[in-house]
């Protein structure tokens, strides 16, 4: 498919201005410099500071940074949780015209070395606490020339293997406090991210700084985010810059809150400075908002959350999640969509557009909050079939999703092969799904994970999220085993809230009123925990490799 290109008569206006990702703090410091940002500190406790404190020290980082010789087109590292100086970071390194590389500290060292080598980093800023990640990568990572230790302690109580260690605080005291920062062409990447290479090694996107500033933009419309909201990016910020949240955040001068280092049994101090704070936006997945569910179920009285906004991605969010956590607070969690190579905003679903209102039963509604939403604005979306041929919007024509647009990726850094991935400039996500008629995205599975079964396909999202709506069910996957009259059938594996064995009989009952009889699984699997990749999905390839040889019935 060819896209006709035409220039027309020159503009007016300012098109020489550079969208750089420095002017998003530096308009926000200037305007709401007493805007307050709150961080989690190395102690567990919280401290908060301003904008233009933030700002200041972003500015003497930045003169940091190239005391180190970092120079534009350079790749600095980090390897740090949702902290202040990562924060700080974000602005820093690119606004020098250096390459922010977000480096996933869950990924194997092998994989890590990898990313960290193929990338060309020469700079790698590493937490105190993430010391053991760091120099167990040191021997993947030759091309590292500085190692620089970002801790709140003096450097002579600081022990550590890396070589040329330099200490992060001793480099910014010493530094100018004001940086003059140069217009950097806004096609030239801000940072990078590596997707988690569950096919193959990890592969590379760079951002552009027109790129991430367009996606800024979009994300804060999408979600209506203003000076009066309160924003805490909890996914990781060392992927995917947290779904561009603390952009967003900081473009609309919102007040953010940094949850820092945490873990599962942390959760809970979370949900309570979210309480306290009056979080109006966060983000995580289902993986992390179920347990903050479960923990908001222990108090009373129940807090008032019906200002908040939570969204929610990496799988689909169950109906049950999103119900109880609306009619127990008042949150609306808000099914989003997008991916690694997407920036990754795409679609959201912040419910029923105004056409639609009115037109549809309590439980309709509820059961259109399951879809992805509707694609953002500058996004193109195409549904194609095996042959490549373009499907119709009805909801009903299922194949595979395309996209493309300004903050999409159209090729893999320095990744010779990658045809299979894009196509007429559009980049192939490897999700099926369907568009309907009134501009709802739906995803019905994984091209790699979706279940063909007698020349029918059967979702194993919808399946699974249907099996956690059951009671006595806090987990469960759905995967393929071969069958030898069907082709494939469907597999459950079940983690229970009591560790009691969910029953055929309570599955199939729990599924009749969204699947058909000869979609029903045969096979439970009692399962303690799902195994995850490094970004919280359910690693359905080692399930599969796991349960191969889980017989099936023959009849």
């Amino acid at each position: 498919m060819t896209t006709k290109f035409v220039t027309g008569k020159p503009s007016t206006m300012g098109d020489s201005y550079q969208l750089n990702t420095t002017t998003i703090i530096r308009h926000s410091a200037r305007t709401f410099p007493e805007q307050e940002i709150i961080f989690r500190t190395a102690t567990g406790g919280w401290d908060r500071y301003t904008y233009a404190d933030s700002y200041a020290r972003t500015q003497r980082i930045a003169n940091a940074l190239e005391s180190l010789g970092v120079s534009p087109g350079d790749v600095v590292g980090i390897l740090d949780w949702n902290s202040k100086r990562h924060f700080e970071l974000y602005w820093a390194i690119p606004g020098t015209g250096a390459v922010m590389l977000q480096m996933n500290l869950r990924l194997p060292p092998g994989d890590l070395g990898y990313v960290t080598a193929h990338s060309g980093a020469s700079v790698i800023l590493v937490d105190e606490t993430l010391l053991p990640v760091a120099e167990g990568l040191a021997a993947h990572s030759p091309g590292v020339t500085d190692w620089v230790i970002m801790s709140d302690r003096p450097m002579s109580e600081i022990e550590t293997t890396l070589p040329n260690a330099r200490h992060f605080e001793d480099l910014v005291a010493a530094a100018n406090p004001d940086y003059d920062w140069p217009v950097v062409d806004e096609m030239s990447a801000y940072s990078a991210c590596y997707t988690t290479g569950t096919t193959g090694r990890p592969k590379g996107i760079f951002y552009s700084h027109r790129s991430i500033y367009l996606h800024t933009l979009t994300a804060a419309a999408s979600l209506d985010i203003g000076a009066d909201d309160t924003v805490m990016p909890v996914t990781p910020m060392f992927h995917c810059q947290s779904w561009g949240f603390p952009q967003a955040a900081v473009y609309s001068a919102a007040k953010i809150v940094l949850p820092g280092r945490y873990q599962a049994e942390d959760l809970p101090a979370l949900v309570d400075k979210l309480i306290e704070e009056e979080v109006t936006v966060a983000n995580g997945a289902p993986a992390i908002f179920q347990p903050m569910l479960d923990y908001v179920k222990t108090l009373d009285p129940k807090p008032d959350l019906s200002r908040a906004r939570l969204v929610s991605g990496s799988t689909e969010p169950s109906l049950s999640l999103m119900r109880e956590f609306y009619e127990l607070t008042g949150a609306n969690v808000i099914h989003a969509y997008g991916a690694t190579e997407t920036t990754p905003f795409v679609a959201v679903n912040l419910g029923l557009k105004p056409s639609l209102r009115g037109t549809m039963t309590d439980e309709e509604m509820w059961d259109r909050k399951r879809s992805q939403g509707l694609i953002v604005n500058g996004i193109d979306v195409r549904v194609i079939d095996a042959e490549g041929n373009t499907l119709p919007h009805d909801g009903e024509s299922v194949g595979e999703i395309l996209l493309r647009g300004p903050w999409i990726a159209e090729r893999y850094f320095d990744l010779d092969d990658d045809g299979d991935h894009f196509l007429d400039g559009h980049w192939r996500s490897g999700d099926v799904g369907s568009v309907d008629a009134d501009g709802y995205l739906k995803l019905t599975d994984r091209l790699k994970d979706v279940i063909k079964s007698g020349g029918e396909w059967i979702s194993s999202i919808d399946m699974e999220n249907a099996i956690v709506g059951i009671p006595r069910v806090a987990d469960a996957a759905v995967i393929s085993i071969p069958h030898p009259r069907w082709e494939e059938r469907p597999l459950a594996l079940v983690v229970t809230t009591d560790g009691t064995p969910l029953t055929l009989e309570e599955l199939h009952a729990g599924l009749a009123e969204r699947f058909a009889a000869w979609q029903l699984p045969e096979h439970i699997v009692h399962v303690d925990t799902l195994p995850r990749t490094g970004v919280g999905k359910i690693d359905k390839k080692a399930l599969r490799l796991e349960h191969a040889g889980t017989s099936t019935s023959t009849e």
